[in-house]
C-alpha cells in the first residue's frame, strides 16, 4: 500500500470519527488540516482530506485549493461528511461548485454525519433555525432529501456515522 495521510478538519466530531475509522483501515497518518504544512506532505503518495459540509462547502477545502500546485505529483482524495442522507444531486452540486480546474481530477465522496443542537455554536444553531422556518413554509411532499432530514432532525440528537459508508473510498484508494 502506497504512503498515505488522512487530513480532517472537524467540527463537531463526525469527520474526526472517520478520519480515525480510515487510519484504523489504512495505517495512515491522520492530522488536523489547520496542524499541518504542505511541505509535509511532499513525503506522501496519497492524501485523503475530510471535511464537514456547511452551505454547501466542504470544511478544509480551502486548504488543498490553496497549495493543489504543490501537490500535482500527489493522489488526492476528499470525503465530505454531512447531516443529510446521501444524494447524488447534491454531491454532484458540490462537486460542480468546488472541483474545478486543478481540483476536477480528484474523486468526492461522501459520508453521513451527526446533528445534534446543544453541540452547535450559537451561530451555527441559529442559521440552522432560520433554515428550519424557511423551509417549513415549503409542502413537504416537495422536499428535497437534505430538507427532510434537516426538518426530521429538528430537536434531536441523532448520529448516522457509520463505517460501511467508507468503504467506496477505501475500495477507491486500494486501485490508487
Amino acid at each position: 500500500m502506497s504512503k498515505g495521510i488522512i487530513l480532517y478538519q472537524s467540527k463537531y466530531g463526525a469527520t474526526k470519527k472517520y478520519a480515525d475509522w480510515l487510519m484504523e483501515e489504512t495505517g495512515y497518518d491522520c492530522v488536523e488540516t489547520k496542524n499541518v504544512k504542505v511541505v509535509n506532505l511532499q513525503n506522501y503518495d496519497v492524501i485523503i482530506l475530510g471535511g464537514g459540509v456547511y452551505a454547501s462547502g466542504i470544511a478544509g477545502l480551502q486548504f488543498l485549493k490553496k497549495n493543489i500546485n504543490q501537490l500535482v505529483d500527489k493522489k488526492i482524495v476528499v470525503f465530505a461528511v454531512g447531516a443529510s442522507p446521501y444524494d447524488e444531486k447534491a454531491i454532484l452540486q458540490i462537486r460542480e461548485k468546488h472541483f474545478k480546474d486543478e481540483l476536477s481530477n480528484i474523486s468526492l465522496f461522501y459520508c453521513r454525519g451527526a446533528w445534534d443542537e446543544e453541540k452547535m455554536k450559537f451561530a451555527d444553531r441559529t442559521l440552522c433555525k432560520m433554515l428550519q422556518k424557511a423551509v417549513a413554509k415549503q409542502n413537504p411532499e416537495e422536499y428535497e432529501p437534505w430538507q427532510k432530514a434537516l426538518m426530521c432532525a429538528v430537536g434531536q440528537k441523532c448520529d448516522w456515522t457509520d463505517k460501511s459508508y467508507l468503504d467506496p473510498l477505501l475500495k477507491h484508494i486500494e486501485e490508487l
